[in-house]
């Protein structure tokens, strides 16, 4: 603990050396995950703070900002003296008050190595106008934590869980606290009724009314020496305040509607027309002889004036459906006029990838597309997409956990995030938008670069004990130091990455995983030979560093 708080002490007095705002355009940010993406409240932007990022042998931590111009589609970085310390898995919540602030509290920061923790209790406030960082020091607030949540409802911040781990031990909470945006001061809500399980990762919203919704979250909890149960939860709370503001009381709510299937690392943001949604997510199975983990890039939303779950399903472009509506149109006059028989509603079915590694670890990836009998209009939009076939080919985000989402203008902005296979661990900084509205299609606003996705196995040289100042300035560093050593060992290094028929297997085996994400990267225009070429590329690439 010691050493984490000097090492944070080091980077504080290397921040505090900057003293003047400079902004300046730049590449789009380097792969990460548990960053927070909030939306300007007055411009067309969007706001990327922190994250974390693991290479297999180091973790990376950030408290670096950006700003993403959505009319240009552009990035910009923008340095203002003595920002909040590196973190990850903190929460953002932006207000309107004096042209826009951006409030965040909380979350970790990790040792390179990723075995220590160090949990943060503060509470900091950018002024969007001035480009200003400023710490606000009162008390009485929470303990500190990462995988809470924190939303604005009726000038207040309210915070409701998370968890604190230590080398011994980890505790997760359910209480729940309010920062008055008016007095700056912190107040512990002691609401009446059973509330929430202790959880982190949940999804959490504030109603028009006033209300908080709690949905999911996961936590876990020893049950022997040395092993844990992880529990994913799927209950849905309600948190409203009475007459008097003081009064707060914790009611259980039953939605009607398509629940999502039970998962972990989803994300969250407010969309339009008074609904929550999630975003992607994972759910993980152990085995005894593999790791399962079905990652998600489906959306759910919560309609809260209803009460009531829905999936989010692709209708296709306007065009796209006219041309159908013709075509079936035709048929129907074709036999008379005579009505076309109507199939039964479906449930959920699931889309299963599965990647083999060499040493025999299995990895699926799972994709559950919802039933949705409930609404003749997916209903149609369903019949249409299965009889024509046309957006099996459409772009979509490769399924993953803990991406960051924003949503301004009723279009929701999709960056980052991660997924696994086998031992190995994507991240990601691709950026997607979809029109909420519309919920036509995906659109890639940012390709991933494969150059930014490097893996170190635990086994490989230890040498790079290069000063641990972030990712960006280490990582053409470690790339090269990587690829001379691999020079100077030559075949030795890897005897068997020459095409053989271990290599030739594992290609013909899951080349139609690497196919489909070449393809959601490259997207539908993409010829079909270059796609091939870049998935066997991916591929080799991934194959030659099991081995």
């Amino acid at each position: 603990q010691e050493d984490l708080e000097a090492l944070i002490a080091e980077f504080q007095s290397l921040d505090a050396k900057k003293t003047q705002v400079i902004e300046s355009s730049c590449p789009p940010p380097s792969p990460r995950l548990n960053g927070s993406l909030s939306a300007h409240p007055e411009k067309d932007e969007l706001i990327l703070f922190g994250g974390e990022y693991f290479n297999g042998q180091k973790t990376y931590l950030y408290n670096e900002l950006y700003v993403y111009n959505i009319r240009k589609n552009s990035w910009s970085k923008v340095e203002i003296p003595n920002p909040p310390p590196r973190r990850c898995a903190h929460q953002a919540a932006v207000v309107p008050t004096a042209g826009g602030q951006l409030w965040i509290f909380g979350g970790e920061f990790a040792s390179p190595n990723g075995e220590q923790f160090y949990h943060y209790k503060d509470l900091w406030v950018l002024h969007l106008a001035t480009k200003t960082w400023e710490q606000i020091k009162a008390s009485g607030g929470p303990s500190g934590r990462s995988g809470h949540r924190m939303v604005a409802c009726k000038r207040q911040l309210i915070i409701f869980g998370g968890f604190h781990e230590s080398a011994r031990d980890y505790i997760y909470y359910n209480d729940v606290y309010a920062f008055n945006l008016d007095s700056f001061t912190w107040s512990k809500l002691a609401p009446s009724g059973i509330g929430p399980a202790p959880r982190s990762g949940c999804q959490m919203a504030a109603t028009p009314e006033g209300s908080i919704i709690i949905y999911g979250g996961y936590s876990k909890q020893r049950i022997k020496k040395d092993v844990d149960k992880g529990t994913l939860h799927t209950d849905l709370k309600a948190e409203g305040a009475g007459k008097e503001e003081e009064k707060w009381a914790w009611s259980r709510l039953n939605p009607s509607g398509v629940k999502p299937t039970p998962r972990s690392g989803f994300s969250v943001a407010m969309g339009p027309n008074n609904r929550s949604l999630l975003f992607g997510g994972v759910h993980d199975e152990e085995e005894e002889e593999s790791i399962e983990g079905d990652f998600f890039n489906d959306i759910y939303f919560y309609d809260m004036g209803k009460n009531r779950w829905f999936p989010g399903q692709l209708k296709g472009p306007k065009s796209e459906k006219r041309k159908r509506r013709r075509g079936r149109q035709a048929e129907a006059e074709g036999t008379g006029g005579e009505e076309v028989e109507k199939r039964p509603p479906q449930g959920p079915v699931e889309v299963v990838k599965e990647v083999v590694a060499d040493d025999g670890t299995v990895m699926t990836i799972k994709q559950v597309i919802s039933g949705h009998a409930e609404e003749k209009e997916r209903s149609e939009s369903e019949e249409e997409e299965e009889e024509d076939g046309a957006l099996g080919q459409q772009v979509e985000p490769c399924p993953r956990s803990n991406a960051m989402l924003a949503v301004k203008h009723g279009v929701l902005y999709v960056f980052g995030g991660m997924f696994e296979v086998g031992d190995r661990q994507f991240t990601l900084s691709d950026l997607y938008s979809i029109d909420l509205h519309k919920m036509e299609e995906w659109k890639v606003l940012l390709e991933m670069d494969p150059k930014t996705q490097e893996w170190l196995e635990e086994s490989e040289s230890d040498e790079e004990e290069d000063d641990v100042e972030g990712a960006e300035g280490g990582e053409e560093e470690e790339e090269s130091s990587e690829e001379e050593s691999e020079d100077e060992e030559g075949e030795e290094q890897h005897p068997s990455v020459q095409p053989d028929e271990k290599h030739t297997d594992y290609l013909s085996r899951t080349e139609q995983y690497w196919v489909k994400l070449a393809r959601s990267h490259m997207g539908p225009d993409a010829k079909e030979k270059k796609v091939v070429k870049v998935a066997h590329a991916m591929a080799k690439t991934f194959y030659e560093d099991s081995v």
